[in-house]
């Protein structure tokens, strides 16, 4: 089991400030850290962070509710369900606790260390839930609003480009809304052949900068070689950045 002298053991302060999570009451941030199992073998420490897994838990069916509806102003409510679903299910949280190396400031006893407990999923969800809810009482909501938007902005394209059944039209419209832009334009820039043989040139334009052509036999499949074609360019330059 590490120890809190540990040098593998990221102390609080030190996994708040590598993350740049605003936390100004750092037993709070410990207790979101602290696993039961790490209680039972530490009679010093206080408390556990099941209760702030309760309340992270309901933190962010809101935020994630309400960023939705605000990034997404013509998507269904049942689609917007469906998505709520897909970005706290348990596995989707592990990954957010993941790509901030939860794991390695988690306080655990002796059986959790020794089971893996660092890695596994439904392990790492729970000390994620904790984590938001603890930012929650600390810095309030809006501090939970900002440094979850890039992490959403981000699982939204993962979760939809996961999906084969999501034309390139509707990961486009979602990628870009969820940045702030207005949903892109589409428009005919050429075609050729006669009528029973045409082919048409569409491109896509996002806030009112052109993006990308595409061609096809019809108007919508030139503009679905369009979207893919701009969303993958799009999402090259936000890596390049």
């Amino acid at each position: 089991m590490l120890s809190e002298g540990d040098s593998l053991l990221e102390a609080p302060q030190a996994f708040a400030e590598r993350n740049a999570i605003p936390f100004k009451d750092v037993l709070l941030l410990s207790r979101a850290l602290t696993h039961r199992s790490y209680l039972n073998e530490n009679p010093e420490a206080i408390e556990d962070n099941e209760r702030l897994e309760f309340l992270g838990d309901a933190v962010l069916d809101f935020v994630v509710g309400a960023w939705l509806y605000r990034h997404f102003p013509e998507m269904s409510e049942g689609e917007m369900t469906r998505l709520r679903a897909a970005l706290v299910r348990t596995e989707q949280l592990g990954e957010f606790a993941v790509a901030i190396d939860l794991g390695r400031a988690l306080r655990l006893g002796r059986g959790e260390e020794e089971h893996g407990g660092r890695t596994r999923p439904a392990m790492l969800c729970a000390a994620f839930e904790a984590l938001i809810g603890a930012l929650y009482l600390d810095s309030g909501i809006e501090a939970v609003e900002a440094y979850m938007d890039a992490m959403l902005a981000d699982a939204v394209v993962h979760i939809h480009a996961g999906n084969h059944d999501h034309d390139p039209k509707s990961l486009l419209q979602e990628w870009v809304q969820a940045r702030g832009h207005a949903a892109p334009s589409y428009k005919i820039v050429a075609e050729s052949g006669p009528d029973h043989d045409k082919f048409f040139e569409v491109e896509v334009s996002v806030g009112g900068q052109p993006i990308a052509r595409g061609e096809g036999r019809n108007k919508q499949s030139a503009s679905k070689v369009a979207a893919r074609t701009a969303l993958t360019q799009l999402q090259e330059r936000e890596m390049a950045e």
